[in-house]
């Protein structure tokens, strides 16, 4: 027998009561800042968070979150799950159209997940647990899982299971498919212009399939890669919204002083980001252990915090953030300590040689992190060389694993199973991407405790094994944690309604309304 899971009355919004009341007003423009430009718009082929934030609102996933997390209807409008929690049943919305006018069917349900297993990190880690997946007709689709998957409802999100169009990428090269540079998807709002350094243009989807919706006619993303620009862009109202991260953390206190501004912490819950630097376990110094413990203890991260951070976030104590399920402190700790990191050198047989820095290049805030941390590293006499690149490089050079050690940050997703185990099972050392095992560490009892993480029943059991998960990897550092971010987004007051979501802005315009 089925279960009926609550969909319909469970439209979940982290909005006021008093902004509920309120009677959208359609029409208007909004200008938000896109920092860093992103690579590409074509989310199935490109994973980064700039790339996310625009093309969330062109894209669509089979479900949507609220800020707890619960499923909420996307292309989706109902499922169920079989009483064994093997089988999912998703009932597809009819009368949905891609934006070049053609339907969207199961067809491009099955279509994706074939798109995605080839092409995403993330959903390819996610979809080892399908046995089948079948298409009884237009609009349904049946997902049959090997053994219960507790997270399963938490991987149809826009950024980690886009569709994408069946009869536009079917028999093509996914990778130069000319459609890349013009993306088509279902979501409220469709790709119109991208003149390159300057800005990229989203309009109103006019035939989008909730009635009414989106309220607003365009979006202009404003590319300014100068920081103290980007911030004067919105003090003048040049721009409208300020996305997480688009400004340097010591603008922030002021900027959001100013008249008729908001500001919010909320619309991250989804992603609870964390940062750390990648240390190339495959060879030169940091495929060595004690040098990577001597890393940790090198690194004073509540400078990071408290000075270059602004306050903003929370030192890491190890592989999952501290704002997802089955965390636990009882790990090892690596105080800032240069004595501890210089003894451990030296037991590691270091002699100086050169070891390459990679820092991120999404502005000064990075760019100020990275010179404190190879401070701190030449500190204790490790030999740094700082290697300066733009976006598309560090991709690149990342993908290609030609690095010592870099800065990242990436997302939590929720769950160990969705958004930490891919960074540190073997099966996700697949060159070409860096969203997955970049750092190239195996450990074949790492591997076993993700495997049964994801399949363990109940809860209490999940939490053993990741507890003990945890342990095992802050003992072997296979990358020097930092701190779990924080981004506030910043916008003007008379827009209403940008963050209802668990992934906030990256989703949210289709419900956002200007106060004229």
């Amino acid at each position: 027998m089925l279960k009926r899971i609550l969909v319909g009355l469970a439209m979940v919004c982290s909005v006021s009561a008093a902004a509920l009341a309120e009677e959208p007003k359609t029409g208007g423009v909004i200008n938000a800042v896109i920092q860093p430009e992103p690579p590409g718009l074509m989310m199935g082929l490109v994973q980064n968070g700039p790339t996310q934030m625009i093309a969330g609102n062109i894209y669509e996933g089979l479900l949507r979150y609220s800020p707890k997390l619960e499923p909420l209807p996307g292309l989706a409008e109902s499922w169920t799950v079989s009483e064994d929690g093997k089988v999912y049943s998703f009932h597809l919305r009819k009368g949905v159209t891609w934006h070049d006018g053609k339907a969207f069917t199961s067809a491009d349900v099955l279509f994706s997940i074939e798109f995605l297993k080839q092409t995403h990190p993330r959903a390819r880690n996610n979809l080892v647990q399908l046995d089948k997946v079948e298409a009884p007709d237009d609009s349904t689709v049946v997902f049959t899982l090997k053994q219960p998957f507790g997270p399963f409802l938490g991987i149809f999100e826009v950024g980690s299971m886009p569709m994408i169009p069946k009869h536009i990428y079917e028999g093509t090269d996914f990778k130069t498919n000319p459609a890349n540079n013009t993306p088509i998807g279902t979501g409220p709002f469709m790709f119109k212009e991208w003149q390159k350094g300057s800005f990229i243009r989203l309009v109103k989807n006019p035939n989008y399939y909730i009635k009414g919706k989106p309220y607003i006619d365009e979006i202009y993303w404003h590319v300014i890669p100068d920081a103290a620009a980007r911030s004067v862009a919105f003090e003048t109202g040049k721009v409208d919204v300020l996305p997480g991260g688009s400004v340097e953390n010591f603008d922030v206190p002021r900027l959001s002083a100013l008249k008729n501004v908001c500001v919010t912490g909320n619309g991250w819950e989804f992603f609870s980001p964390h940062s750390w630097l990648w240390l190339n376990n495959r060879s030169g110094p940091t495929a060595n252990k004690k040098f990577r413990q001597a890393v940790m203890f090198a690194m004073d991260r509540n400078f990071a915090k408290d000075v270059i951070w602004n306050g903003l976030g929370k030192v890491a104590t190890g592989p999952s953030a501290s704002s997802i399920k089955y965390h636990t402190d009882a790990v090892t700790k690596y105080d800032y300590d240069p004595a501890k990191a210089k003894a451990l050198l030296k037991e590691a047989g270091y002699n100086g040689e050169k070891v390459r820095l990679l820092p991120l290049p999404y502005g000064e805030t990075w760019q100020r992190w990275a010179e404190a941390v190879k401070q701190n590293l030449q500190d204790v006499g490790i030999n740094v060389e700082m290697v300066a690149t733009d976006v598309p490089g560090w991709n690149q050079k990342t993908s290609d694993w030609d690095y010592d050690i870099a800065f990242t940050y990436l997302y939590q997703y929720g769950d160990p199973a969705l958004g930490v185990g891919r960074n540190y099972v073997s099966s996700q050392i697949v060159k070409g991407s860096p969203f997955n095992n970049v750092e190239g560490y195996s450990n074949p009892e790492i591997d076993q405790l993700f495997a049964d993480g994801a399949v363990a029943f109940p809860d209490s059991k999940r939490e053993e094994i990741y507890a003990e998960a945890q342990k095992i990897l802050t003992d072997d550092v296979p990358v020097a944690w930092l701190l779990e971010l924080q981004f506030p987004t910043i916008t003007r007051c008379n827009i209403k309604n940008l963050v209802t979501t668990a992934i906030g802005v990256n989703d949210g315009f289709r419900d956002a309304w200007i106060d004229k």
